[in-house]
C-alpha cells in the first residue's frame, strides 16, 4: 500500500541536508524559494477564481474586497478553464527538481504534486465534477450543486457586519440564479454525454429542489439570518425586501429551468446505482479511490479490508451488547432493537431538538477541556453547533463539518441532521461529536490554520483519508481517554461507528466495483450494522470512493502509532503533533514525516 522504502530513503536525505556543502545548500535554498512562488502564484491563481473559499478563509478583504459579492463560476466556460489550469499548474510544478529540496520544501512537493496529479488526470473525464469535498459524475445530486451550497454559505459564512456586507450579500443573491443556471448546462451537457445520475438519484434532488422553489423567500433561513444580522449590526436598508424579491423571481425561475432538465433525464435515468455503467466509469472509480484513499490500493483489496473489518468489530461489539444484557440476535439485529428504545430518545419536536444540541454542546465543552491532556497545542477559536437547514436536509450527511476563518472571527461549526431526532439516539452522538468537533475535524482544521509555520497553499489543502482518516482516530482517542467510562452503551455508539465506516468499505467498493444493486447495498448494511440508512447509500453513488477513506485513513494513523509505541522515544503528544502540525497531507507523505519525527 505505501512504499516503505522510498519514503525512507527520502527521510534520511532529508535528515542529512546540514552536512551538504554551500553550493548544494544554495542549490536547495534556490529550488525551494522557486517551488514556494509557483505553488503560492497558483494558489492565489485558484482563490481569484473561488471567491467563495476567500471568504470562507477571511481573505475577501483589502485587494480581495470585491470578491466579497460573487459566487463561484460554475458555467461550462469555467469547467473547461478549471480543466486546462489543472493540466498547466501540475506541467508547471513539474519543472521543479524534488531531489534539490530541502526537507520541508519536498513536503510542500509531495503533498501538492499528488493533489495536482488527482486533479490534472481528473481532467480527461470532462463529466467530472469537483466540488467541495464530493468528486462525482453529476453536477446536480441531492448532495451536489448551487441550490445545495449558495444558500448554506449566504447562511452561515457571508459576513454582514457593515452596510458593505448587505450589499454584497444581495449582489450575491443576484448571481445566484446564474449559479443555477451554470449547473443546469454542465448537467446537460454532461447528459449528452451519457452521463445521468441514478433514477432514485434524481428523484432525491427534483425533491429538495422542488421544496427550495416552493419555500416562500421570507421564510428562507438565510433571509432571516440576513435580517437577524442587519438588526444586531444597526444596519439600515431594504437589503430583506430585496433579497425576498431575488428568491421569489430569478432565483425561483432558475430552480424551476433546473427541474425542467432533471425531469426531462429521469425519463431515460436507469435504477443502477453504480459507476460501472459509464463512459470509462471503471477507470473514474479507480481514479476517485485514488483521490480520496491517497493509496494504491484496488477496489478489491479494500473491499476484503472491509469484510475483515465488518468481523473483527461485530465480535467487539458481540461481548459488549452480551455484557448489557443484549443476547438475542445478530449484533445487527440488537443495535437496530437499540436504537429503537424510548430512553435514549428525543422527542422529534422543536423542543427536542433543542435539548439534543444542548447535550452536544455540553458534551464538545466536555472534551475541549480535555484536550491539553493529549495534544501539545490546542485551537484558540470557538467551535459551533449548529443544525443542518431544513431545507437541504433530506440528503445531508448526518453530521459535517465546516471550518472557521483564518483569523479565527467566524467559528468552526458542527452541523448536525436533525431531519428525524430518532436517527441520534444518545448513544451515538459523543462519538459523532468527538469525530466533527474535538478533537476531530474543526480542532484538526482549526490547528492548520492557526499554524505559524505553513504556508496558505499547505493549510487550505485538504485530503479525505488524512482529514476523515483523523476524525475517526478522534473517535478511538475518546476511548482512550476515557469518555465512556461509566457509559457502556456510549462505547457502544463507538463500536457501532466503527463499524458503520467498515462496513463502508465492502458497500463502496460493492456498488461501484463489483455491481450491486441500491437495494444490495442497503440490506447489507442492514444486515451488519443494524442501520438500512437509504440517505447512506444514495451518498456514495453520488460521490463514489468518499466513503472508503474513513477507515484506511484512519488504519494508517493507528497503524502507525501502534507500530512506533514499540520504539523507545515514544510520546504520544510528540506523534499527535508530527500527525498535526504539517497539515493535511497524503498518507504516504504522512507516514514519511511521522517516522522523522521518531527517528
Amino acid at each position: 500500500m505505501i512504499d516503505r522504502r522510498r519514503l525512507l530513503a527520502s527521510a534520511a536525505a532529508g535528515a542529512g541536508l546540514a552536512a551538504l556543502p554551500g553550493a548544494v545548500q544554495a542549490r536547495i535554498n534556490h529550488e525551494d524559494a522557486r517551488l514556494d512562488a509557483i505553488l503560492s502564484r497558483q494558489f492565489e491563481q485558484g482563490l481569484d477564481e473561488a471567491p467563495q473559499s476567500a471568504t470562507s478563509l477571511g481573505l475577501d478583504v483589502g485587494a480581495r474586497a470585491g470578491q466579497r459579492g460573487r459566487l463561484n463560476d460554475r458555467s461550462l466556460a469555467g469547467a473547461e478553464v478549471d480543466r486546462v489550469k489543472a493540466r498547466s499548474d501540475l506541467a508547471e510544478l513539474r519543472t521543479i527538481d524534488p531531489e534539490a529540496l530541502s526537507a520541508e520544501g519536498r513536503a510542500s512537493y509531495d503533498v501538492l504534486s499528488f493533489q495536482k496529479e488527482v486533479a490534472a488526470e481528473a481532467a480527461a473525464f470532462a463529466w467530472h465534477t469537483a466540488d467541495s469535498w464530493r468528486r462525482t459524475p453529476y453536477v446536480v445530486s441531492q448532495i451536489n450543486g448551487a441550490y445545495v451550497d449558495v444558500p448554506s454559505f449566504l447562511d452561515t459564512t457571508h459576513p454582514v457586519k457593515t452596510r458593505e456586507d448587505a450589499d454584497a450579500f444581495i449582489e450575491r443573491l443576484s448571481a445566484f440564479p446564474a449559479s443555477l443556471d451554470g449547473d443546469t448546462d454542465r448537467s446537460r451537457a454532461h447528459a449528452g454525454m451519457g452521463v445521468v445520475a441514478p433514477d432514485f438519484i434524481l428523484d432525491k434532488a427534483i425533491q429538495q429542489l422542488t421544496a427550495l422553489r416552493d419555500q416562500p423567500g421570507a421564510e428562507q433561513a438565510m433571509v432571516r439570518t440576513l435580517a437577524r444580522k442587519m438588526g444586531e449590526a444597526g444596519i439600515e436598508g431594504d437589503h430583506v425586501d430585496r433579497a425576498e424579491a431575488l428568491l421569489d423571481g430569478p432565483v425561483k425561475q432558475a430552480l424551476e429551468r433546473q427541474i425542467a432538465e432533471l425531469r426531462s433525464q429521469r425519463t431515460s435515468a436507469v435504477h443502477d446505482a453504480g459507476i460501472g455503467r459509464l463512459p470509462n466509469g471503471p477507470d473514474y472509480y479507480a481514479l476517485n479511490l485514488k483521490a480520496y484513499t491517497t493509496t494504491t490500493s484496488t477496489a478489491a483489496e479494500i473491499h476484503q479490508l472491509g469484510l475483515d473489518q465488518v468481523a473483527d468489530i461485530q465480535a467487539q461489539a458481540d461481548e459488549l451488547l452480551k455484557s448489557e444484557g443484549y443476547t438475542q440476535g445478530s449484533v445487527a439485529e440488537r443495535m437496530a432493537a437499540l436504537r429503537l428504545e424510548d430512553r435514549f430518545l428525543w422527542p422529534n419536536t422543536d423542543a427536542g431538538r433543542a435539548d439534543l444540541l444542548a447535550y452536544v454542546n455540553t458534551e464538545m465543552d466536555r472534551v475541549r477541556s480535555r484536550m491539553p491532556e493529549v495534544f501539545a497545542r490546542v485551537p484558540t477559536s470557538e467551535f459551533l453547533v449548529q443544525r443542518v437547514p431544513p431545507a437541504i436536509e433530506a440528503g445531508a450527511p448526518g453530521g459535517y463539518a465546516q471550518g472557521g476563518s483564518l483569523d479565527g472571527s467566524r467559528p468552526g461549526i458542527y452541523f448536525i441532521n436533525l431531519k428525524d431526532t430518532g436517527d441520534w439516539p444518545r448513544w451515538t452522538l459523543k462519538t459523532l461529536t468527538y469525530h466533527e468537533a474535538a478533537p476531530g475535524h474543526l480542532f484538526e482544521g482549526a490547528l492548520a490554520l492557526q499554524s505559524a509555520n505553513l504556508p496558505l497553499y499547505r493549510k487550505t489543502v485538504g485530503f479525505s483519508a488524512y482529514g476523515e482518516g483523523w476524525g475517526l482516530y478522534a473517535e478511538r482517542l475518546g476511548d482512550e481517554l476515557g469518555l465512556y467510562e461509566g457509559d457502556p452503551f456510549g462505547r457502544i455508539g463507538y463500536l457501532e461507528s466503527f463499524l458503520f465506516r467498515a462496513c463502508r468499505l465492502v458497500v463502496d467498493t460493492g456498488l461501484h466495483s463489483k455491481g450491486w444493486s441500491r437495494e444490495q447495498a442497503i440490506r447489507y448494511m442492514a444486515e451488519n450494522v443494524g442501520d438500512p440508512n437509504e440517505t447512506e447509500i444514495d451518498r456514495y453513488c453520488s460521490a463514489p470512493g468518499q466513503a472508503c477513506s474513513y477507515k484506511m485513513g484512519e488504519i494508517a494513523i493507528t497503524g502507525l502509532r501502534e507500530e512506533l509505541k514499540a520504539g523507545p522515544n515514544f510520546d504520544l503528544k510528540r506523534f499527535h503533533s508530527a500527525v498535526l502540525d504539517g497539515g493535511r497531507m497524503p498518507l504516504t507523505v504522512l507516514e514519511r514525516r511521522v517516522r522523522a519525527a521518531f527517528a
